[in-house]
């Protein structure tokens, strides 16, 4: 069976692209990170995730991001904004962590070549989104471009991994329907920024979440504070 990398939060949209992966016949590798995010409970949901789709291995990196700081997320001096999901994208939130999904994506590619994976999957979406740089389109085609050079298997072998991002030109009202409609356990999803038991629903990451349930007419089946 071909393999995939799947990069795993726990959230909507990385539990949306792991449903995409696996009907798309590929065998799950989960990635999930811990780099010291306030909302670590989101690994909770990662895992339940990967187990839900048969994960072959679902691996744990830990990187110690709340070292560079710089984010909501990772410096607890920082206090995670009230989102807005109508702002302009130009605006940069407090949210954002530097670099994440470059990071993030060179520990999948890795991880890819040394199991021979075919592909690598990011759940990452350019139409609703928090405005982060590394959600756009440029940035996936520049890291294809690196990728078809970074590699053993690519430089050498002459073998491309492809890296997928089935959710990339999708709004969160149509991320919501395809989760629907490929029967995601979204009960069993996390996407808020604040670490409670329940979604505080104020955050950027609840307020598009939400934005995307109602537009779709669907009820959102997490429990919120």
């Amino acid at each position: 069976m071909k393999k995939a990398v799947v990069l795993l939060s726990g959230g909507l949209d990385s539990s949306t692209c792991t449903a995409v992966a696996k009907k798309e016949g590929y065998e799950i590798y989960a990635i999930s990170f811990d780099y010291h995010q306030r909302h670590k409970i989101e690994l909770k949901s990662a895992k339940a995730i990967a187990d839900f789709y048969g994960a072959k291995k679902h691996i744990f990196i830990e990187t110690n991001m709340d070292a560079i700081g710089g984010s909501a997320l990772t410096d607890g001096n920082i206090t995670v904004p009230e989102g807005d999901a109508n702002r302009s994208f130009n605006d940069v939130p407090d949210t954002y962590v530097p670099a994440r999904n470059l990071i993030f994506l060179s520990y999948a590619l890795a991880y890819a070549e040394a199991i021979e994976a075919e592909a690598v999957f990011i759940g990452i979406n350019s139409v609703d989104y928090s405005g982060y740089p590394d959600c756009r389109p440029e940035f996936i085609e520049k890291f294809r471009e690196l990728a078809d050079v970074a590699t053993k298997i690519s430089a050498v072998d002459k073998k491309k991994i492809k890296i997928e991002t089935p959710l990339l030109n999708l709004s969160k009202k149509e991320i919501v329907l395809s989760a629907t409609e490929l029967g995601v356990p979204l009960e069993l999803t996390h996407s808020c920024y604040v670490g409670g038991e329940k979604a505080c629903g104020v955050c950027d990451s609840c307020k598009l979440r939400l934005k995307g349930f109602a537009e779709a007419g669907i009820k959102d089946p997490v429990p919120y504070a």
